[in-house]
């Protein structure tokens, strides 16, 4: 199983935000490449970064501290206002190796669809679920769309990695959800895609215990952790150890 490091990067800052409030905001780092360089050195080959500016204003706007991240060497997985082809390219001329397309992606298998075609397995969905339901917007608004619906459609049209973060428990430190991530998982297998799990990870058992079902579902692939790396609950070398 893949750890993804995260690193949420608002006005140039490095921050964490609980349950995606904008208001609700603590800053870990000035210096975000720093923090990527930390993850390198435990061992990270991955960082999950989301430029949450671009989220909530719909077009990437920290590009050049995310190509400072890409500097130190690690493989980057960029969302946050990726809602066009421009945007796309743009990120990943940037040296980004996976792009994250959450808000579109809700709104247009079309485009989706387009994306894949053009690049292939640099592209991820993220699906974000409140309830159930996907949140769209910077979490801001929630759709109809059931999360499980929606990545059906999007293992249908190519798309090879799913995240999928439970709105829930990000940020809380309260656990993941277990059944939420399992019943994902097992929605797409039979497409091909893989289940990136994010959300809640408060603790070095939680990620044992993801471990653990990704041995039973072999398409559960890895687990975004934030802000128990950045309250030392644990460490990334904890975690890659774990994880195996």
């Amino acid at each position: 199983m893949t750890i993804y490091p995260a690193i949420d990067i608002k006005a140039g800052r490095c921050v964490r935000l609980t349950q995606g409030k904008a208001d609700q905001e603590t800053v870990y780092s000035l210096n975000p490449a720093e923090v990527a360089e930390q993850f390198k050195k435990e061992g990270s080959a991955w960082v999950h970064v989301v430029d949450l500016d671009g989220a909530f204003l719909g077009e990437p706007q920290n590009l050049e501290t995310v190509k400072a991240i890409a500097a130190v060497g690690l493989k980057v997985q960029l969302g946050g206002g990726l809602r066009t082809v421009a945007a796309v390219e743009r990120a990943l001329g940037f040296g980004v190796s996976r792009v994250v397309i959450g808000t579109r992606a809700a709104e247009s298998a079309e485009f989706v669809g387009e994306l894949v075609k053009a690049f292939g397995d640099k592209i991820a969905v993220g699906i974000d679920a409140k309830n159930g339901k996907v949140a769209v917007k910077g979490w801001v608004d929630t759709t109809d769309t059931g999360a499980l619906e929606l990545a059906k459609r999007m293992a249908g049209l190519g798309v090879r990695t799913l995240i999928y973060t439970d709105i829930g428990t990000d940020g809380m430190l309260t656990g993941p959800n277990l059944p939420a991530q399992q019943a994902l998982a097992e929605a797409v297998a039979a497409g091909g895609a893989q289940v990136i799990a994010s959300g809640g990870v408060s603790k070095l058992a939680d990620v044992e215990a993801l471990a653990a079902l990704a041995k039973k579902q072999a398409n559960l692939h890895g687990v975004i952790i934030g802000k128990a790396i950045y309250e030392k609950r644990l460490t990334v070398a904890q975690a890659l150890a774990v994880a195996g």
